[in-house]
């Protein structure tokens, strides 16, 4: 595909609007429609970024003429059943992470994009991150391997706001959200499938209906084990840190930094062109639909991760 790709991306909040920022940056990519829950901000928003289209309804931009392609940026509830619907239009389709809240949403949608044969990628931005990148090319060239990581995911959410401090219509979740970036990103930099995994979790708040602090464990086929605390309250810091623990050093990942086990920075400058998770995201998304491949993070190379949180949620609902 030679001629620019026309996307349409669902989602005007927080994260819609760094997949803008990132796609600014990219050649040969057009916005043409903006979905939103409400029409004035999202309005306002496709006025900032120049986007012709805005809706409130994901199918009427399904319908626009040329559209290639769609970025979902939306609850998380709505992730597996907006996605079947895009590869059903026949669209290309990124979903932001998590790929579903169920193991049989994430099945759906594996199946369907198996029969279509579109680009089906889910947006898992820690394969993409420099910080993350930088360890990764370290392990395939034989020079690093993991033997822990230790990775603390902590907020403050004692009530339902987003990043940009607004109401939220949808509620977060520790398990099939924030822990997938983390159970994800341990089998891919093992290169090694998660053979075994617990999980606990603390009391469930009487608002919002969701565990505010987890603790879960995995072990890889080849040895190597992780452990990850999550936390909605925790006050500061805010974020996710990562320790990886290996055989010939040691590295801290937090945001898109990286240092040594001294706390001595690493330039990851050079690792790809770009310093912005989500714009790298986004390259590969559209580099494979050019390419006509299956690009990293699509939705049958994440599906691992799914069947791990799936399994997890009968451990905590066994143990109550």
């Amino acid at each position: 595909m030679s001629k620019t790709i026309k996307v349409a991306l669902a989602g005007a909040g927080a994260f819609g609007i760094k997949h803008l920022d990132g796609i600014r940056n990219i050649d040969g990519v057009e916005v043409i429609s903006l979905i939103g829950r409400e029409l004035a901000p999202t309005q306002a928003v496709a006025a900032k970024y120049g986007i012709g289209h805005v809706t409130t309804r994901l199918e009427d931009s399904l319908a626009l003429p040329g559209l290639d392609a769609v970025i979902l940026c939306t609850p998380t509830q709505m992730h597996a059943g907006q996605t079947l619907a895009c590869l059903k239009a026949g669209k290309h389709v990124q979903v932001e992470i998590p790929l579903a809240d169920s193991l049989k949403g994430a099945q759906d949608v594996v199946a369907l994009q198996q029969q279509t044969g579109l680009v089906a990628m889910c947006g898992h931005p820690r394969r993409f991150n420099p910080s993350h990148q930088y360890v990764h090319k370290k392990i395939a060239a034989g020079e690093f391997n993991i033997q822990q990581m230790d990775v603390q995911t902590y907020f403050f959410r004692r009530s339902n706001i987003n990043a940009l401090g607004q109401p939220r219509s949808w509620t977060d979740h520790l398990l099939w959200h924030h822990a997938a970036h983390t159970v994800d990103l341990f089998a891919y930099q093992c290169n090694s499938p998660i053979v075994q995994a617990n999980a606990l979790q603390g009391p469930i708040h009487p608002a919002l209906g969701i565990a505010m602090d987890m603790s879960i464990q995995l072990k890889a086929a080849n040895g190597a084990i992780c452990t990850l605390s999550l936390s909605f309250n925790n006050d500061v810091p805010l974020g996710t840190f990562f320790r990886y623990i290996g055989d010939s050093a040691t590295y801290l990942a937090r945001y898109d930094d990286l240092f040594n086990g001294k706390d001595e920075k690493i330039d990851v400058s050079q690792v790809d062109v770009s310093m912005n998770g989500i714009e790298l995201q986004d390259r590969e998304f559209f580099a494979a639909i050019r390419e006509g491949r299956e690009p990293n993070a699509s939705v049958a190379r994440v599906f691992a991760c799914y069947q791990v949180l799936h399994d997890l949620e009968k451990q905590l609902a066994v143990a109550g």
